[in-house]
């Protein structure tokens, strides 16, 4: 049955979902993937879309900005549809000379400042991690073309963070910051799922010269979308 945030019945959700923040992007995704896509969801305008990819389920559906948003979608998706695996397609914000705009970056794991995860096992702080299948078909999809696969920070905050704890974080091999990776990933542990994010570099706190405008935003993410489909459909 329907749940309070998705209007679909079960059995119109595809077992794989990709899972972009914008409703917007996820409905141009959906028409570039899938001519067959059909609507099963337009709860609060976010935009449900399955069909195939060369005869494979896939739904396509928006996260909204931030953990709480994207953790009740991923509650639903994996309690009451069933889904096996969701893997995020998004930007994110780079945080190391080692990146730079236009990079992908497969997130390995996912520190964080939120406290979506604190309370998920009493006593133990919990390690925000993708699941190896995922990454591996990821990066096998990138072939020769050089994709980074490192941490990254997902933050309860998009304004205001210290510059001290951005240089730490970079120091201690975390590329890019975004705000909902460590919350799937501790959903999907949860559930004994599969989940992943993959982000493209849209703008940079060391260097803002060559940042992204809006519309590059929803349009530079080709490659990013080309692995995140690959990682979803292994």
């Amino acid at each position: 049955m329907p749940t309070p945030h998705i209007a679909a019945e079960v059995g119109e959700i595809a077992p794989a979902v990709l899972l972009p923040g914008d409703p917007r992007r996820a409905e141009r995704i959906a028409a570039q993937l899938m001519p067959d896509a059909r609507q099963v969801s337009d709860v609060r305008g976010n935009g449900v879309y399955t069909g195939q990819v060369d005869g494979r389920p896939l739904t396509v559906m928006a996260s909204g900005m931030g953990m709480p948003s994207l953790g009740i979608y991923a509650n639903e998706l994996f309690a009451t549809y069933g889904v096996e695996r969701i893997v995020r397609v998004g930007t994110a914000g780079g945080m190391s000379p080692q990146v730079k705009v236009g990079d992908v970056v497969v997130a390995l794991g996912a520190h964080t400042d939120s406290a979506m995860n604190d309370r998920r096992i009493a006593g133990i702080r919990f390690s925000a991690v993708a699941s190896y299948p995922l990454v591996a078909a990821a990066v096998a999809a990138a072939g020769d073309d050089p994709v980074h696969v490192a941490p990254v920070v997902s933050r309860d905050h998009f304004y205001g963070n210290p510059p001290e704890q951005i240089q730490a974080l970079a120091d201690h091999g975390t590329l890019a910051v975004e705000m909902e990776a460590a919350a799937l990933y501790g959903i999907a542990a949860q559930y004994g799922r599969q989940a992943l994010a993959v982000c493209t570099i849209s703008d940079h706190l060391l260097d803002s010269s060559q940042d992204f405008s809006a519309a590059q935003r929803e349009e530079n993410f080709q490659r990013a979308l080309q692995l995140a489909l690959a990682a979803a459909l292994d």
